[in-house]
């Protein structure tokens, strides 16, 4: 196993950059056990072995359960979030964040709490969680309310450490007037940028970041030239038709500059990222080993200010086409 560089989630020391176990539900293209298998290992072995999942992402839980029984318990840090899929017969409060033209469903309600974690850590086939969060805040319940029904799992031994995920600053503070918060999970890259508030919330009180879609969906990558028919990124307009083909044309300048860097562009973006914040941990997901090394070797890429300058020039100079939800 390699030896990433570690960074800091509050009080959770985790590799700088995790492996997201999303794309193992078959959001991007069909999965399987074996596939997850292969990928989940191969993370193992490039030290990527802080792993976020949720209990909505299909039998992801049961794939990290399988992988920690192949590995041991304390080789594999897990967080998992909760919430999107209420129990039959409970209430469902629909809402849509900013980001997203999607609906979700959510109840964060006090009161289920216990019961999203139990059946989580049965999946997982453990007796804690490393890090714990709501996957999204329920506009029907005081973030307050959640965080202390996840506060008990702390003190009962049930989970390690609470995080918040796709929240806003105030959801940051409000959530930690009841227990220390270790990370706030929300997007961030290239082609996202992360609230401007949320992080300096952050930086001022030792709070961590996870970055999801560190990749752009897959585009960031610079190989993404087409969206199967069967995945979710068909929604996506920056990603659909002619959209992809003209931001794919306006990335070449950052391609170049990963070139010229002897990097990928995919490395180039972890890189870049990892750049931005001392206690930021990108999770991007990919179900191909080689992608999964390639991914983990930028952790120990080193971007001097004179290519920082170049990157944020192009950046600057990059207008995607499309919305990012």
């Amino acid at each position: 196993m390699t030896a990433v560089p570690s960074r800091a989630l509050g009080a959770l020391t985790v590799p700088a950059i995790g492996y997201g176990a999303m794309e193992l539900a078959g959001a991007y293209a069909p999965s399987d056990d074996a596939v997850a298998d292969r990928a989940l290992d191969a993370a193992m072995d490039a030290g990527c072995t802080f792993v976020d999942t949720s209990d909505s992402y299909g039998a992801s839980e049961h794939q990290l359960a399988r992988l920690r029984a192949r590995h041991g318990r304390h080789e594999v840090q897990i967080s998992t979030k909760f919430g999107l899929r209420p129990p039959e017969g409970e209430a469902v409060h629909a809402f849509r964040v900013p980001w997203s033209a999607s609906t979700f469903r959510i109840n964060a309600e006090p009161r289920l709490v216990r019961g999203y974690a139990e059946r989580s850590l049965r999946r997982l086939g453990t007796e804690s969680i490393d890090l714990y969060s709501p996957h999204f805040p329920d506009p029907e319940v005081p973030i307050e309310d959640t965080i202390g029904a996840v506060a008990e799992l702390v003190s009962a031994g049930l989970v390690q450490h609470v995080g918040i995920s796709n929240a806003t600053a105030e959801d940051l503070r409000r959530a930690q007037t009841v227990h220390p918060i270790a990370a706030v999970q929300v997007q961030w890259s290239m082609w996202h940028a992360i609230d401007t508030d949320l992080l300096a919330r952050c930086t001022e009180t030792g709070v961590g970041v996870v970055a999801w879609a560190p990749m752009g969906r897959g585009f960031l990558t610079g190989t993404l030239r087409e969206v199967g028919d069967h995945d979710y990124r068909r929604n996506v307009e920056r990603l659909s038709g002619a959209n992809l083909a003209e931001n794919n044309e306006r990335f070449a300048a950052v391609r170049t500059l990963a070139h010229d860097l002897g990097l990928t562009p995919a490395q180039l973006a972890l890189a870049w990222l990892l750049h931005q914040h001392d206690a930021v941990v990108p999770i991007p997901g990919t179900r191909s080993p080689e992608r999964i090394a390639e991914n983990a070797d930028a952790a120990f890429v080193a971007l001097d200010a004179g290519a920082l300058v170049q990157i944020d020039a192009a950046l600057e100079a990059f207008e995607p086409v499309g919305d990012i939800s």
